[in-house]
Formats: C-alpha cells, structure tokens, sequence
C-alpha cells in the first residue's frame, strides 16, 4: 500500500510541473491570426453624464431606456428606444445590432447597470451606462 501512495504521490507531481511549464511556455508566446480576434475584449462601461452625451452625440449607437412605459412618457433622452427591463429584456434586447454601441440608461443607473451586465454577457461588444440615471441626465440638461 504505501508503494501505490508512494506511486500516486510521484505522478501527481509530475503531472502538475507539466502543467506550469505548459503555462510559463504560453505567457511568452504571442497571438497568431487565429487568436488574435478573440483576445478583442467587450465593453461595459459606467460612464458620468458628460461622456454619456458624447458618445450619444457621435451618432454611433443604440440609445436604450430601461425604464418602464410610465417612467418613460414622464420624460427620456430624446431618441431612447424604451425597453423596459422587467417585460421580456432578454427577447426584446435581442431586436438591436450587437456590433453597435448601446447607451443605455434607467432612472438612477442600477437597473441600467443591470442590463449593462446582461448584454455584455448576451455577447453586446460595446454597452455604456449611465451613472445616475435620467435624474442626473435630467439635473444637468433643465
């Protein structure tokens, strides 16, 4: 029995230095054509009122109000498509250009944020947030 440890023991050492050399090798080695594409990192972003109306401004992106219907005809950054994030988001998300920026705002930002998280995971390559929401937006701009 203690030869069979003794055996267990050694293979296991050898298997994990194997696997920190194999590491230690990919560290050094650079992207081929293959893997490069997939090293382009997404973008979710919180971002202050002045940068959100920059890149609302660059005409670039989808302008997105995750409030509800309510909130929305009560007052909204002109040019948000209203979707609201508790009626079908995931489904109704899935409506915009992936490969385009969103901007994407709620009343204070945590609902926002929330959505934020969830088309960066949907596959979303670029969503910016709002930081305090239409309140903010709304301080600045009456």
């Amino acid at each position: 029995m203690n030869k069979i440890v003794k055996s267990i023991l050694v293979l296991s050492a050898v298997s994990l230095l194997s696997c920190s050399e194999e590491k230690a090798q990919d560290h050094g080695s650079q992207p081929t054509e293959q893997t490069a594409g997939k090293q382009e990192q997404a973008i979710a972003k919180n971002v202050d009122v002045a940068e959100f109306e920059k890149l609302i401004k660059s005409g670039k992106g989808q302008l997105v109000d995750v409030r509800t219907p309510g909130e929305f005809n009560r007052g909204y950054i002109e040019g948000a498509k209203n979707i609201n994030i508790a009626d079908n988001f995931a489904e109704n998300i899935q409506k915009l250009d992936k490969n385009k920026p969103v901007y994407v705002y709620c009343a204070v930002g945590g609902r926002s944020s929330q959505a934020m998280r969830m088309m960066h995971q949907m596959g979303f390559k670029e969503v910016y947030n709002l930081m305090g929401g239409y309140n903010a937006w709304a301080k600045q701009h009456h």
